[in-house]
């Protein structure tokens, strides 16, 4: 097969025979599907050569080679040619794992290419790899003999179409790569089955004259291809199209030159000293040049002339000895001595916050409510984890308000004055006295519960 270094060498070679060559040429479909097997078997990939892979191609060659060792007709299931593969090269577990993919896509890749049919190799498999021989060049008898096996089952290009009335041409079957290729470009594809459907559009004979062809070179192309008479209305179509390509002009420039004596400009073109510039006439006292406008202008004023910059707008450009070469720039804003002054909604948020405080700090919770252990020395109550859940629902069918230690996420414990709503999954749905609003909080979060002795609401 293919080493690394061959496998540009190959590809470059053989795609003139996927591209160009008839399918039912001889050797062709061996060349094609020998071709499928050197690239399967390549060490390195088609998009790059950071995934090289040394065990690839070993793998992937002896998987082949026993299935081709088979009796004919029968197959191999994918854990007796794993088992045959571990037995002849033991390999250690992280290379192992690997070979085990290699298998499972090699068996893949050989079904998907026709080589195998249900696991087992088909009838010009083994003349392919003999033909291959393990190198590039292989035993042309074999390929011959493949290449016979394959022809039979690969359709005979054809090369015409029909074309028809309503600006569309019937492929009765697959097209000879030259006719395919043109046709391409030259009409989109509408439908395909059996036979593909072409549908000629002002936009597709448009891409067929940019890619440099003429109305009279489709034309006879289409004559030439088509078994029916070509249509009037694609004559006109191609003709109409035709006429109007090319009428616009669109190109690149990097500056322009602008004189009402064309003498100048004639005289500037013939200058051997302007030859770098890129200079193009577009009209009688217009020039188009590929410099940027700051070169040209020092160009022509190193060569004897007195250009003058010009905007957008056609106004001469003045240049002032002192102009600054960065634009001024803005005085900063000047920052005010200690804090800004809070607005009417930062100061309400704070009072509202103020309150809530004090209304959670001098909340008086009922004694023997829950069995409860005396606070930590933060204030914050403590309760068995059994009395917690118990108090909670018993509020929430009450409707009666709890004093309640909670710790957050980040570990810090707070005091907070809530009236449960609902307790589910965990969770504790409450209206949050000190928060004033709406909160959920987890259950085992909870330190420890007590009823207000009044309820703030």
């Amino acid at each position: 097969m293919c080493r690394v270094e061959q496998q540009p060498v190959l590809w470059s070679l053989t795609r003139p025979y996927w591209t160009e060559a008839p399918a039912s040429s001889p050797g062709a479909g061996a060349i094609s599907t020998t071709a499928l097997i050197d690239l399967q078997l390549a060490t390195a990939w088609s998009v790059g050569t950071d995934l090289d892979r040394a065990l690839t191609p070993r793998v992937r060659r002896r998987t082949l080679r026993l299935l081709a060792e088979l009796p004919p007709g029968s197959a191999a299931d994918r854990a007796a040619l794993l088992a045959r593969l571990r037995w002849e090269h033991p390999l250690r577990a992280t290379a192992d794992d690997l070979r085990t993919d290699l298998l499972g896509w090699t068996l893949h890749d050989a079904e998907s290419l026709g080589l195998t049919g249900r696991g087992a190799p088909a009838a010009h498999t083994r003349p392919l790899l003999a033909a291959d021989g393990g190198d590039p060049g292989g035993d042309p008898d074999s390929a011959r003999e493949a290449a016979a096996l394959l022809a039979p089952l690969l359709p005979e290009p054809l090369d015409h179409i029909l074309l028809q009335a309503d600006l569309t041409a019937v492929a009765p079957g697959p097209l000879a790569a030259p006719l395919a290729d043109t046709l391409g470009v030259l009409a989109d594809i509408e439908s395909k089955g059996g036979a593909t459907v072409y549908r000629f559009t002002p936009e597709s004979v448009r891409r067929a004259l940019d890619a440099g062809r003429t109305a009279a070179e489709l034309q006879a192309f289409l004559t030439a291809s088509s078994r029916t008479p070509v249509p009037q209305p694609l004559s006109y179509l191609i003709d109409d199209v035709a006429r109007r390509h090319g009428a616009l002009r669109v190109g690149a420039a990097a500056a322009y030159l602008r004189c009402d004596d064309d003498a100048l400009l004639s005289e500037l073109l013939a200058d051997r000293r302007a030859n770098g510039l890129g200079l193009r006439r577009l009209a009688p006292t217009v020039l188009a040049a590929q410099s940027d406008p700051a070169t040209l202008l020092e160009r022509l004023r190193a060569m004897g002339l007195a250009p003058a910059a010009e905007s957008a707008d056609g106004d001469v450009l003045i240049t002032r000895p002192d102009a600054r070469r960065t634009p001024p720039r803005a005085a900063p804003v000047p920052v005010g001595e200690g804090p800004p002054a809070p607005d009417d909604a930062l100061l309400g948020l704070a009072v509202k916050a103020i309150r809530a405080g004090d209304r959670a700090a001098t909340a008086v919770h009922r004694q023997g409510a829950a069995a409860e252990t005396p606070p930590d020395r933060d204030g914050v109550p403590r309760t068995p984890a059994a009395d917690i859940l118990a108090t909670v629902q018993a509020a929430v069918l009450a409707g009666s308000s709890l004093w309640i230690g909670y710790v957050n996420a980040d570990g810090a414990a707070s005091q907070r004055v809530i009236a449960p709503v609902r307790v589910e999954g965990g969770y504790v749905t409450a209206y949050d006295h000190n928060a004033d609003e709406m909160r959920t909080f987890v259950l085992h979060r909870v330190t420890g519960v007590s009823e207000l002795a009044d309820d703030p609401a």
